[in-house]
Order: structure tokens, then sequence, then C-alpha cells
């Protein structure tokens, strides 16, 4: 399966829409996104997991590095996810405890 992504500027933060799966063939597409919009100055990024179907350690270290990207211009990457075996790997590694996971794009723009 491929990896989809979408991208959509709300209220000074861009949300990347994110479908598939998220894993060592995928997640450089994810990491390249990213890396463009840090480059590009937005750094308030919102990443919606809703149509992810999996999600590997490739994937987490993607995430994890595009969250060191935007906080080294204090900014911010904030999860969109309600899929009870992603959180499941979110919780088991501790990256619960490392970003902000919402279970709406609402929810998500508001915590802003």
């Amino acid at each position: 399966m491929d990896l989809t992504l979408a991208t959509n500027d709300v209220d000074g933060a861009t949300i990347i829409a994110v479908g598939g799966e998220i894993d060592v063939y995928t997640a450089p597409k994810l990491r390249d996104k990213i890396t463009e919009l840090v480059s590009d100055g937005v750094y308030d990024i919102i990443v919606d997991m809703e149509a992810v179907e999996f999600l590997d350690s490739t994937g987490l270290g993607v995430l994890v590095g595009g969250l060191k990207k935007v906080r080294a211009h204090e900014g911010s990457l904030q999860l969109i996810c309600t899929q009870d075996r992603l959180l499941k790997i979110f919780r088991i590694t501790g990256l619960a405890k490392v970003f902000v996971i919402h279970d709406s794009a609402d929810g998500a723009l508001a915590a802003r």
C-alpha cells in the first residue's frame, strides 16, 4: 500500500492528512513533506493519522524527527489519532508522553 499526503492550512497551522501505511518504504515521503514545510517557515504542524493503516518504527522515527525540527523553531507537532492499534504503539514506546495526541482536528486546533 502507498502513502497519501494532503496538506491543509487552518488558522495558522498546517494539517497533514496521512493515509495508508507509514513504513520503511513510505516514511521518507512523510519526512520530506515535514522537512519541506519547516523549510518554508511552517512550525505549527498537525499530523492527522485517522486514515493510517500501519505504522512501524521508521514511521515513529520520522514523527520524532519532525517534532525535533519544529521545536528547534519553538513550534509544535501534534497528532490526531483515535485508532486503538496506533495509540497502543505510542503508549508502548513511551511516545504518548512525547506527543500531544488529539481525537479531532478541532481539538488539536483549540489546544494551540
